[in-house]
């Protein structure tokens, strides 16, 4: 959402929904499991579309823009590319292949300080709702920024 009121000015809410579905594009991975796909496999959860370069297509989805191109472009990149460092800065998990397909290896940073997700209806426990506490307060900076009045010219 504060990519999307960065970017635009005339029309930040449109802007705010499609940056936001472009940071959850990497989790579509997701429904592999229904298809039988391991968390370990490369297009497994956390895999390849949470690499850092399937974040460039970012900016393929940015250029088919009219106006502000470039900025579009730059923003889908770190809003994609966002979501798989966010990943790696979780407490579970086997890690994230931020370097696919260069290597498959996963990778966490030392630093973990938000607790891992659970997956699915998990989400609705009492787990899922402390992780998105802890999620609310880390972030809460950048949604005051997404959704503070902006000044009016007069």
């Amino acid at each position: 959402m504060a990519a999307g009121r960065l970017h635009s000015k005339d029309r930040p809410v449109h802007w705010m929904g499609g940056f936001t579905l472009l940071s959850l594009a990497p989790d579509l991975d997701v429904f592999g499991f229904s298809l039988g796909v391991p968390y370990e496999h490369a297009l497994g959860h956390r895999g390849a579309s949470h690499s850092l370069l399937v974040a460039l297509l970012g900016a393929a989805c940015a250029l088919v823009q009219r106006r502000d191109r470039v900025r579009a472009a730059v923003l889908g990149v770190l809003v994609i590319a966002s979501h798989g460092l966010l990943d790696a800065l979780t407490t579970g998990g086997l890690g994230v292949a931020l370097l696919w397909p260069f290597t498959e290896a996963r990778y966490f940073f030392p630093v973990r300080p938000i607790p891992v997700a659970p997956i699915g209806r998990g989400l609705l426990s009492a787990r899922g709702a402390y992780v998105m506490a802890v999620e609310a307060a880390l972030f809460s900076p950048l949604l005051l920024y997404a959704l503070w009045p902006r000044r009016r010219m007069v």
